[in-house]
């Protein structure tokens, strides 16, 4: 139990800091610059989108999918609340300085990035029969050919 709560506080930070990386390079480096901040924070999202189709990928080979699904959802949403609400604060903006349109958009595309991310390693996982559920069935079915068949006299 111990070791679940630790990869989930992991992955958070590791989701977080990719966006504070994200958020000092725009604020330091491209300071003004719409286009570039835009890039940056595109680059940001395919980031964090590889990082969670890797931790489904890992994650769904040892663990069915109810057991570890709940683990990434708790995940997402810690991050995600502390992308939206702290990160802009590292850097001196007020988290809704640009009003409820922005705040609500920068909720969605995270959702839409991370979904996407899980899913996408979900997919590939269960496409190369390397799931849980695959692996399981896989065994079953080594099992019952192994053994021989019973002849039944009457």
């Amino acid at each position: 139990m111990d070791k679940r709560w630790r990869d989930i506080g992991v992955l958070v930070g590791a989701l977080f800091a990719v966006n504070v990386v994200a958020r000092l390079i725009t604020r330091f480096g491209f300071d003004g610059d719409d286009a570039a901040a835009d890039r940056v924070s595109l680059a940001m999202f395919v980031v964090i989108g590889l990082i969670l189709a890797a931790v489904a990928f890992l994650w769904g080979r040892r663990r069915p999918l109810a057991a570890w699904s709940a683990d990434v959802a708790l995940t997402v949403l810690l991050a995600m609340l502390l992308t939206v609400l702290v990160g802009p604060l590292l850097v001196g903006y007020n988290p809704f300085a640009g009003g409820a349109g922005t705040f609500f958009a920068q909720i969605w595309l995270y959702l839409l990035a991370t979904g996407a991310g899980v899913l996408v390693g979900y997919l590939v996982l269960t496409a190369l029969g390397l799931d849980h559920r695959s692996q399981q069935l896989k065994r079953f079915a080594e099992v019952k050919a192994a053994k021989p068949r019973r002849v039944v006299r009457r």
